[in-house]
């Protein structure tokens, strides 16, 4: 009889754990508002309680990308030492790795996005553990 207790009690537990991790499907947060006439997002997809994607990029009010805005880049890259389509992509490959358990490493020239990034992968996150596929909305720090 002891046995059988603790054989559904391991079951249970088993189960209870499994239903604290993230839920199986895509997930995405975004800024409140456009900064310097971007608004960014990061959108993940959950397949068996795991990430196995992450996109972290920002889009103008017509929807273009701001990591395919060449004249952009070039002009980033020559201020900071990175751009859109570099950071972006570390900041996510961050995420990936870490599956939401670890910091995220700011990237030298992007601090800014960098901050962006950890609040809005901790709301989507946030919506992954829960099952909510409504988009969160992460306020914007005011700019000064």
């Amino acid at each position: 009889m002891v046995l059988l207790f603790c054989m559904c009690m391991g079951i249970l537990a088993v189960s209870c754990k499994k239903e604290e991790g993230l839920k199986d499907g895509y997930y995405t947060a975004e800024m409140s508002d456009y900064s310097h006439g971007w608004k960014e997002y990061v959108t993940i997809c959950v397949m068996e309680n795991k990430i196995v994607s992450v996109e972290y990029n920002a889009e103008n009010a017509s929807g273009f990308i701001k990591s395919w805005d060449i004249a952009y880049m070039k002009n980033m890259n020559g201020i900071t030492g990175t751009y859109p389509n570099k950071y972006t992509r570390e900041y996510a490959a961050q995420l990936l790795e870490n599956q939401g358990n670890g910091d995220i490493d700011a990237v030298s020239g992007a601090s800014t996005s960098g901050k962006n990034f950890v609040r809005l992968a901790s709301a989507v996150l946030e919506r992954a553990q829960n099952g909510d596929p409504t988009v969160a909305i992460v306020e914007s720090e005011k700019e000064e």
